[in-house]
């Protein structure tokens, strides 16, 4: 089959024409805003305790290495993830500092790449220990690792009254060195520190009894964003791992204002067409909106496939030219529609803000999460990569358009 007269073949794109990254939709990360965050949170710890950088789920949306870069000037002195291949893609970006794996690794490959590159795996039982061990005697070094207690997740970890006979195990073995002991916080989001408090005693049973027994833990660590915006240096230990917080977001709204944070990411889409209608007609899949009134409506190049929720159809809003216009009717894979009608100079081209700030105000993940009924973690991580991810400085220019 031949190509139209108009279309000389795979050259027909000259490189003037080449897509902006702007061109559609975007995401924009601030890495300023992740420096001062980790300054801010490495500022608030007690003298005696660290700061982990919890970089998985690819730096939460945000990317990885820029966030454990920028982490890194903020005052973080190690990263967690949760699988080995994003704690390779650290290394293999020159990331020196320490790297933990939350996940459980289980296969000798693993391990052995854990020593390869010098990573450290979470050891959760006597058999993982012992295949570390026999990875370490035989690639001729330690293998560095942390010991988890599950002292109320129920998820990962060795039983937390199990924890001492594993590490008086561990203390036995070749090949391997304990780095770190660590437990992860079940609740400690809620205002009621219960749960908190009980999983706190039990941490505490344990290291208590690694001392009688003259067994050294290495770094002792439990706290989470929460547990360490709630401001109890009983939590911190030796180190905190610490995730939303340095992206800018508080993970419960008691803990709001605790520590003055800036959201990095910011979401923005163009107009790609304006149409006008009469009162009573239906917009998108199923006419769930119908117009009430003429309307101006404007279809907005991103959907769910970006990952703008579809469960906030009818209930999102966006910002442009200073004012907040509310999205109706269906949100689809690729788009969504947005009443203009009280925005006449809202047109084709112009930049719409779903999150983060622009004139006229801002819109944060938390408040896309209330609507949609989740956590603005998972908000965050929904961003798919066919958006592109943009730095940009503290000083850049806030969008109007």
């Amino acid at each position: 089959m031949s190509l139209p007269h108009h279309i000389s073949g795979p050259e027909v794109l000259p490189s003037s024409l080449d897509l902006c990254p702007r061109q559609r939709a975007w995401v924009e990360i601030d890495r300023g805003a992740i420096t001062t965050n980790t300054r801010r949170v490495r500022e608030s710890l007690a003298p005696r305790s660290a700061l982990m950088a919890v970089v998985k789920a690819d730096g939460y949306g945000h990317g990885a290495v820029t966030v454990a870069e920028a982490a890194r000037e903020g005052g973080a002195g190690s990263f967690g993830v949760a699988t080995l291949a994003e704690a390779i893609e650290l290394r293999q970006a020159g990331i020196n500092e320490p790297v933990l794996v939350l996940g459980n690794l289980t296969q000798p490959s693993e391990l052995r790449a854990c020593l390869h590159w010098g990573l450290m795996p979470t050891l959760s039982s006597l058999s993982q220990a012992l295949v570390a061990s026999n990875v370490g005697i035989a690639g001729g070094r330690e293998l560095e690792v942390h010991l988890k207690l599950d002292t109320g997740m129920t998820r990962l970890g060795v039983a937390w009254d199990e924890g001492p006979a594993l590490l008086d195990s561990l203390a036995g073995l070749d090949g391997v060195r304990l780095r770190g002991v660590y437990s992860h916080l079940a609740d400690a989001d809620n205002p009621d520190d219960t749960i908190t408090r009980q999983q706190l005693q039990r941490f505490t049973v344990v290291l208590t009894r690694l001392a009688e027994l003259e067994l050294r833990p290495g770094l002792r660590h439990l706290a989470n964003s929460a547990g360490t915006l709630a401001g109890d240096p009983t939590l911190q230990f030796d180190m905190v791992r610490v995730g939303l917080a340095l992206y800018g977001h508080a993970p419960a709204p008691h803990l709001r204002g605790r520590l003055a944070l800036r959201p990095a990411m910011s979401v923005r889409a163009r107009v790609t067409m304006v149409r006008s209608v009469p009162a009573g007609v239906g917009v998108s899949y199923g006419h769930s909106f119908v117009t009430r009134r003429p309307s101006r409506l404007a279809v907005v190049g991103i959907g769910y496939a970006d990952g703008v929720v579809r469960s906030l159809s009818n209930r999102l809003q966006v910002l442009a030219h200073g004012q907040r216009l509310p999205q109706v009717g269906k949100i689809t894979m690729d788009q969504l529609v947005i009443d203009a009608t009280d925005c006449p100079a809202l047109g084709p081209g112009d930049v719409v803000t779903l999150l983060g700030e622009s004139a006229g105000g801002s819109i944060e993940a938390a408040e896309w999460a209330d609507l949609a009924d989740t956590i603005p973690w998972e908000i965050l991580c929904g961003f798919r990569q066919r958006l592109p991810r943009l730095p940009v400085g503290h000083e850049a220019e806030v969008i109007s358009g």
